[in-house]
């Protein structure tokens, strides 16, 4: 009782009522729940205290940006299915219409962003492209790869545009991408929009340190990003850490090389990774490992490490 007292007093406003319907839409900051709503940034920020001190909305910090999401999916569906069946008897409102108006020019906002961005780093990403195989190729071997089983819950580490979410979104049952940058994550929430995934959660993280638990994906991707880390056998165990029993990490990145520029250039502190390297590592954090399978072309050789989680049967045989 005490909970349904909190929540219905915390949207006993028209304005946080407004906000809810935001949030079922996108994820926001609160400088753009602002720009919405025509109110100040000090307004918004108390709305928002009185939403997450009920649970309704959850506040994320990324850089000097706060982002904010509905609460958690058990406490909402109750109260967005009663809202839900309220909205059927009403008229339509006005002022919900001008939100979505002003909504859709912060995506607007957003893909303008993300695209100078884009447009400001296209050369250094289509130079990296042309010293290995196409990444139609890759990403089929990728598919290939992951079919034996659903995705489930998904966990792509350093998202960066977002196309792992892009492939596999659609289909896994739930999507969380970290990435460090914070222009990486706006650009990423730009293409995602345009292709319909915007529930997708994206958060700002370190794959030293994710702000995730233990046990909470059936899948994680390391897609060309490991290659950066000072420490990746710290990495490859922190991604491992999220796996549940079964569930299964796929590293895809670089065989060794000796393009010293790509460590000036392109900031790899890495380059490259044998396969007893992985194999040694994923061994390390508990995961059964498969034969890699390379992807010759090019300067560059892209390999695939795929490692699993046993699952609690073939635990507790262990065990016996």
């Amino acid at each position: 009782m005490n909970d349904a007292l909190e929540i219905f007093r915390a949207l006993a406003d028209p304005t946080r009522l407004r906000m809810l319907a935001l949030l079922r839409a996108m994820e926001l900051s609160i400088g753009e729940l602002a720009q919405v709503l025509g109110q100040s940034q000090p307004r918004v920020s108390r709305h928002v205290k009185i939403l997450a001190d009920a649970g309704i909305a959850r506040r994320r910090k990324e850089g000097s940006w706060v982002f904010l999401s509905l609460g958690d999916a058990a406490r909402m569906a109750p109260l967005l299915a009663a809202i839900d069946s309220w909205s059927g008897l009403e008229e339509g409102d006005d002022r919900a219409l001008a939100d979505m108006a002003r909504l859709a020019a912060v995506r607007g906002e957003r893909a303008r962003a993300a695209e100078e961005y884009f447009n400001a780093h296209a050369a250094e990403w289509d130079e990296m492209r042309s010293l290995h195989v196409a990444e139609s190729q890759v990403e089929a071997a990728i598919r290939a790869t992951l079919s034996a089983a659903p995705i489930g819950r998904l966990v792509d580490i350093g998202t960066g545009t977002g196309r792992m979410i892009e492939l596999f979104g659609e289909t896994a049952r739930s999507v969380i991408g970290i990435e460090r940058s914070p222009e990486m994550l706006r650009l990423a929430r730009a293409k995602l929009a345009r292709a319909g995934l915007e529930q997708a959660e994206l958060r700002q993280g370190d794959f030293h340190a994710l702000p995730l638990p233990g046990a909470s994906a059936d899948t994680v991707i390391i897609h060309q990003v490991l290659h950066y880390a000072q420490q990746p056998e710290t990495a490859v165990a922190e991604a491992a850490r999220l796996l549940a029993p079964g569930g299964r990490l796929l590293v895809v990145d670089f065989g060794p090389h000796e393009k010293e520029e790509l460590r000036t250039r392109h900031a790899h502190a890495r380059l490259g990774f044998t396969d007893e390297q992985i194999a040694g590592w994923f061994a390390g954090a508990g995961l059964e490992t498969t034969p890699p399978q390379p992807l010759a072309g090019g300067e560059l050789t892209v390999k695939l490490w795929l490692g699993q989680r046993p699952a609690l049967a073939d635990m507790k045989d262990i065990a016996a």
